[in-house]
C-alpha cells in the first residue's frame, strides 16, 4: 500500500464492511484504504462484491456493519443491521460531492448538450458561478479529448466519447476522489482504449481513484494497489507487479488465467 503521511488521513477508508440483500451476504467484512494520490483497483469475478463495495463507499447503498471514513471523518449512522442508515443527510451530500462516480452506462442526460451535462451538477449542487463553471467544463472536455463536442447531444457521440464526457462531468465537481464502476465494459475494444488513455492520464496526475474493472491490463498499468475480491472477501491484495506477476492464491491464479490474454 502506498505510504500515508501521519498528518494526512486516507481519502477513503473502509473497515470491516458488511452488506447483505436480505439473506444474501454480498460483502462479508472488507477493508479498503485509498490514500491521497493513489489508484486502487478492485478485480474479481462477477458477483464478488466489487460494484456493491463502490456503491457503499459512495453511500448509494446502505451497509449493515463496519465503518466508512472520508478523509478521516467517519460516516455517522443510526439504527443497526438492515435498519442502519446514514444519520446526517448534510454529511452524505458533502461526501458524495467529493466522491464523483463514473458509471458503466454513462448516465448522460439525453435532453442536454454535452456541455450542459458537465455543468449541471456544479451549478445545481455546488451553486458555483455559471461563467466559472462553463470555463472549467470546457477545459475538462478538452482534457478528455472531446472539446469539439461541447454543443453536441449525447446521442450524436460514440460510446467512448460519451464515457469521456461522463469523466469530464465527474472532474467538473472538483472531487477529492473518483470512483469508476466498470468504466470500459460497455464499450467496443477500440472505443475502450480511448477511455483507458484518459484514466491513465488521470492516474499520472496523481488523482485518487477507486476503480472496479474487468480490464486487467488497465489495472496493472494504472494501479498502486490491487484488491482481488472473491465471494465478498478479499482473497489477495498488493502492488500490481506482485498480484499479476506472482499471484499467491490458487483462486487468483485461476481468475487471471481466465481473464488475462496469453
Amino acid at each position: 500500500m502506498p505510504e500515508q503521511t501521519a498528518d494526512q488521513p486516507p481519502v477513503i477508508e473502509i473497515r470491516n464492511l458488511h452488506k447483505a440483500y436480505g439473506a444474501l451476504e454480498v460483502l462479508k467484512g472488507v477493508d479498503i484504504t485509498a490514500p491521497a494520490g493513489t489508484v486502487v483497483s478492485l478485480i474479481g469475478s462477477s458477483g464478488s462484491g466489487k460494484s456493491t463495495l463502490l456503491r457503499c463507499c459512495n453511500l448509494l447503498e446502505d451497509s449493515q456493519q463496519g465503518e466508512i471514513l472520508f478523509q478521516g471523518e467517519p460516516v455517522r449512522w443510526r439504527g443497526e443491521g438492515h435498519n442502519r442508515r446514514p444519520a446526517d443527510g448534510k454529511q452524505v451530500l458533502r461526501i458524495r460531492t467529493n466522491l464523483s462516480m463514473v458509471f458503466q452506462q454513462f448516465n448522460l442526460w439525453s435532453h442536454m448538450t454535452i456541455l450542459q451535462n458537465v455543468m449541471e451538477a456544479p451549478l445545481t449542487v455546488l451553486g458555483r458561478d455559471r461563467a466559472e463553471v462553463e470555463h472549467a467544463a470546457r477545459g475538462y472536455l478538452e482534457k478528455v479529448g472531446i472539446g469539439d463536442k461541447a454543443d453536441a447531444w449525447p446521442a450524436q457521440l460514440s460510446g467512448g466519447q460519451q464515457q469521456r464526457a461522463a469523466i469530464a462531468r465527474a472532474l467538473c465537481m472538483e472531487p477529492q476522489a473518483l470512483l469508476f464502476d466498470e468504466p470500459t465494459s460497455a464499450l467496443d475494444p477500440e472505443l475502450e482504449q480511448e477511455v483507458v488513455r484518459v484514466i491513465k492520464a488521470l492516474a499520472d496526475e496523481g488523482r485518487t481513484m477507486l476503480i472496479v474493472t474487468h480490464d486487467m491490463r488497465m489495472a496493472a498499468d494504472v494501479s498502486d494497489h490491487v484488491v482481488f475480491l472473491h465471494q465478498g472477501l478479499i482473497e489477495e491484495e498488493g502492488p500490481p507487479e506482485r498480484l499479476f506477476g506472482a499471484p499467491q492464491s490458487e483462486r487468483l491464479q485461476g481468475f487471471l488465467s481466465a481473464t488475462m490474454p496469453a
